[in-house]
């Protein structure tokens, strides 16, 4: 092969990766979109709706729709149904073909961001997985979080690379000579996983990416000791009540 072949071989094959790899990107953010369709539709019928359960086959990759449940009433109570997908007569029927057709488009590439969602729901002992559903406003929801722990949080420098949204830093106000106080983050790991979902999917989602994160221009180092990078975004958080 000569040096020009080769050369435009090397040319096309990166060419082909970054396709694969918008491709990818775009099929996440689909995921993600149709994610959120499901849940303005589901909680238009339903405001209460917290999980939509369902079987999973993964022989097939193929789901049956099971019906929408609410919020647990205690951390060892079960997740009260609001809508059984066997009730033919019940006010959401009519929305089940299309909400299985949709769960399963969200969850059907492999590698989809919705499956961050999902968890075997411990209350049944058969196939029977809960999705939850995302939070009308995933900042505010990521504000609220942040501050039980970080009372005085403004923002949260967060990481878009391997870990998909992970924290690196929780912004506090500023010090007394006028620079940003930043400390790490101080919160359980159910909090934890519950911050980094939504983060991910915030940068994941285009729309979600240039609406809620500012670009740092490398003045974050973080204090983890890894380096800077254009995934490292400043995430302001949202007042709260």
């Amino acid at each position: 092969m000569t040096p020009a072949k080769a050369d435009q071989l090397a040319i096309l094959a990166q060419q082909r990766d970054d396709l694969h790899a918008e491709r990818r990107r775009i099929e996440k953010a689909y995921a993600l979109a149709v994610l959120d369709h499901v849940a303005g539709y589901v909680r238009a019928v339903i405001p209460e709706a917290v999980y939509v359960t369902f079987a999973y086959y993964g022989n097939t990759r193929t789901l049956d729709l099971r019906g929408v449940l609410g919020a647990q009433s205690s951390p060892l109570g079960a997740c009260p149904w609001l809508w059984d997908s066997s009730d033919e007569d019940d006010r959401f029927a009519h929305h089940s073909a299309g909400l299985e057709a949709d769960l399963q488009e969200a969850l059907a590439p492999y590698d989809s961001p919705a499956w961050a969602t999902v968890s075997r729901n411990s209350a049944s002992d058969g196939n029977s997985w809960l999705l939850e559903l995302p939070p009308p406003d995933r900042a505010a929801r990521i504000a609220e979080l942040v501050r039980m722990h970080h009372p005085e949080a403004t923002a949260v420098v967060v990481d878009g690379r391997s870990a998909g949204g992970r924290v690196l830093e929780v912004v506090e106000g500023v010090t007394e000579d006028g620079s940003e106080a930043r400390a790490r983050s101080r919160w359980p790991r159910e909090c934890d996983d519950a911050i980094t979902r939504l983060v991910a999917q915030i940068f994941a989602l285009p729309v979600l990416a240039d609406r809620h994160l500012v670009p740092t221009y490398g003045v974050y180092a973080p204090c983890d000791g890894r380096g800077s990078s254009d995934l490292v975004r400043l995430l302001p958080l949202p007042p709260t009540a």
